[in-house]
């Protein structure tokens, strides 16, 4: 990766990130409140608001191998906070797309979180809990990390054995193929 992304390259990368996520990273004068509301900010390894500003430098190459852009859980509380609106959940995923797209993983646990997630979602034409949760567990190799919940998340019909699908399950699918072709591009 260091030899494809020089300083020009990388400011470039992070100019069509921000451009695709619709964020003018000049509007970041890095306040903090960003990271002050981020929930899964003590995980990470840079903050959110670092996340900007090495965007703002163009400095991808440690952006890219940083655990940040893997534990953003999207909820958009840095947004809210955002005295600019900046969308940084979505820089943190078309960041991730990058880093996934060269093969840097920063956490295999949300990487295959992830990809079993919408292939579940392609296949029902939504999440299954019950295959995401055994998926999951199965191939991480945590099979056991859940077992004392499943009692309690039956009994509450929190997950049940019964699939379902969404009458648009075909259109969902036809759908998550185009966006895929689409973020090959």
């Amino acid at each position: 990766m260091d030899e494809c992304l020089n300083q020009n390259s990388q400011r470039a990368l992070a100019n069509k990130i921000a451009e695709e996520a619709g964020v003018n990273l000049h509007d970041c004068y890095q306040c903090g409140k960003c990271s002050a509301g981020c929930p899964m900010a003590r995980g990470m390894d840079l903050m959110p608001r670092q996340v900007v500003h090495y965007l703002q430098l163009g400095m991808m190459k440690p952006l890219l191998k940083s655990k940040a852009i893997w534990l953003c859980a999207a909820c958009h509380t840095c947004v809210d906070r955002c005295p600019h609106d900046i969308n940084l959940p979505s820089l943190m995923e078309l960041t991730r797309m990058e880093a996934k797209k060269r093969g840097i993983i920063g956490v295999q646990e949300v990487d295959k979180f992830t990809d079993i997630f919408l292939e579940n979602v392609k296949m029902f034409g939504r999440n299954q809990e019950v295959v995401l949760e055994g998926l999951y567990n199965v191939t991480t190799g945590h099979l056991m990390q859940d077992m004392l919940n499943v009692p309690h998340m039956i009994k509450n019909k929190i997950v049940g054995p019964e699939l379902s699908m969404t009458k648009q399950a075909a259109e969902v699918k036809e759908l998550m193929k185009r966006a895929e072709e689409r973020s090959e591009e």
